[in-house]
C-alpha cells in the first residue's frame, strides 16, 4: 500500500509519518511546501526508512496532478493546512484558499486517480462555542456544528466536500478527526513541534520552562470553571497519530465516519501552567491579561465513538506525560 501524507513535515503529519514508517511496512510519499514544515524533520524521519518526499504547494495544482499521475497511491492523509486562528480572522481568504479550496482541489484527483481512502485532518474549532451547560460529559459528533471563525469554518467546508463526494462516488470512502487540544512529542524526542511563534498553551509554557520566554500571559480569570480559567482536552501528538494509521485499516471493513478525537477529560489553563512547571522544576513568571476573543470556557470531546469503534485506546493520557516530553523536546532544540 502506497499512502500520500500532505503536510507531513510538519508538527501532526510527522508524528503521522513516524509511526507509518515504524510500525508499517506501506510505502509512503510525503508532500510538503516547507512553509511551515521542517526539511530537517524529514531527515530525521529517513533515519528510520526511506521515503519519497516531494517539496510542492499544494495550490500549484498542475504540479499536484503530475504526482498523482507519477504514482499509484491507495490512501491519502490530508494535514496541510493553515491553523492559526486569530490570523484566519485578519486574513479569512488565505485561510479558503488554503485549507478548502486545496482540500476540494484533493478530493478531485483522488476521485479521478482511484484513491478511495481519504483521512481528513480537522479540528474542534468546528463545534464554535458550545454551551457548557449542553456539554454533559463531553461534546459528541453529532452536537451542532458552528464555527465562530474562518478556520473552524475553512475546515467545516472541508468536511462538507469530502462528505458530498462520497455521497456521489460510493468507492471513495472517509475518516475525519476532529482533533481537541494537541500537545507533547515523541518520546523519543526525534521529533516535536518546532512551530515558530508558537500559540499552544504547553508549548509556550515548556519555552518559558527553558528560558525562550521571560513568562507568559493567562488570558482571563473569570471563566465560569472551577479555577475560572479555559478549560481543554489536550491529546498527546503520539495517540492522536495512532488513530490515524488505525483509520488506514478501519476503511478496509467499515463505512466513512466522523470522529471527535480527544481524552475525554478536560485540563484548566493553570493546572497546565502549574504541571509544566511541575515536571521542568521551574517556576517562571505568569501574569494574568483579559479574556481573548472566541476562547470557549470548555472544550471537551466525548471520544467513546472512537474506542468503540476503532478500537483506539490512548497510551500517553496522562497530563503530567504530555508535557514532560514538551518540557525535554522544548530543552532538546535549545
Amino acid at each position: 500500500m502506497n499512502i500520500l501524507v500532505t503536510g507531513g513535515a510538519g508538527y501532526i503529519g510527522s508524528h503521522v509519518v513516524k509511526l507509518l514508517l515504524e510500525n508499517t511496512s506501506y510505502s509512503v510519499t510525503v508532500i510538503d511546501s516547507l512553509v511551515t514544515g521542517f526539511e530537517s524533520t524529514i531527515g530525521e524521519l529517513k533515519k528510520i526508512r526511506n521515503f519519497d518526499f516531494i517539496k510542492a504547494d499544494l495550490s500549484k495544482w498542475n504540479e499536484i496532478e503530475k504526482i498523482f499521475k507519477a504514482n499509484k497511491f491507495d490512501a491519502i492523509i490530508h494535514f496541510a493546512a493553515s491553523l492559526i486562528v486569530p490570523e484566519s480572522v485578519e486574513k479569512p481568504l488565505k485561510y479558503y484558499l488554503n485549507n478548502t479550496a486545496n482540500t476540494a482541489n484533493l478530493v478531485k484527483l483522488a476521485n479521478e486517480y482511484g484513491v478511495n481512502k481519504f483521512i481528513f485532518s480537522s479540528t474542534a474549532a468546528v463545534y464554535g462555542e458550545p454551551d457548557i451547560s449542553e456539554i454533559g460529559s463531553g461534546i459528541k459528533e453529532d452536537f451542532p456544528a458552528n464555527p465562530i471563525n474562518p478556520y473552524g469554518q475553512s475546515k467545516l467546508f472541508s468536511e462538507k466536500i469530502i462528505q458530498d463526494t462520497a455521497k456521489a462516488n460510493s468507492q471513495f470512502k472517509y475518516v475525519i478527526f476532529r482533533y481537541f487540544n494537541v500537545a507533547g512529542a515523541a518520546p523519543d524526542l526525534s521529533i516535536g513541534q518546532k512551530t515558530k511563534n508558537a500559540t499552544h498553551l504547553i508549548k509556550v509554557a515548556s519555552e518559558c520552562a527553558v528560558g525562550k520566554r521571560d513568562g507568559m500571559y493567562i488570558f482571563g480569570t473569570d471563566y465560569p470553571t472551577p479555577d475560572g480559567t479555559c478549560i481543554r482536552d489536550y491529546i498527546h501528538v503520539m495517540d492522536l497519530a495512532d488513530a490515524h494509521i488505525k483509520a488506514v485499516d478501519y476503511l478496509d471493513e467499515n463505512e466513512s465516519d466522523v470522529f471527535n478525537i480527544g481524552y475525554g477529560k478536560g485540563a484548566s489553563v493553570k493546572e497546565v501552567i502549574d504541571t509544566v512547571k511541575k515536571v521542568s522544576g521551574v517556576d517562571f513568571k505568569v501574569e494574568t491579561a483579559p479574556r481573548r476573543a472566541g476562547d470557549p470556557a470548555m472544550l471537551i470531546a466525548d471520544s467513546s465513538k472512537i474506542k468503540e469503534k476503532m478500537k483506539w485506546q490512548p497510551k500517553y493520557d496522562d497530563l503530567e506525560t504530555i508535557c514532560k516530553t514538551a518540557y525535554e523536546w522544548e530543552k532538546k532544540l535549545i
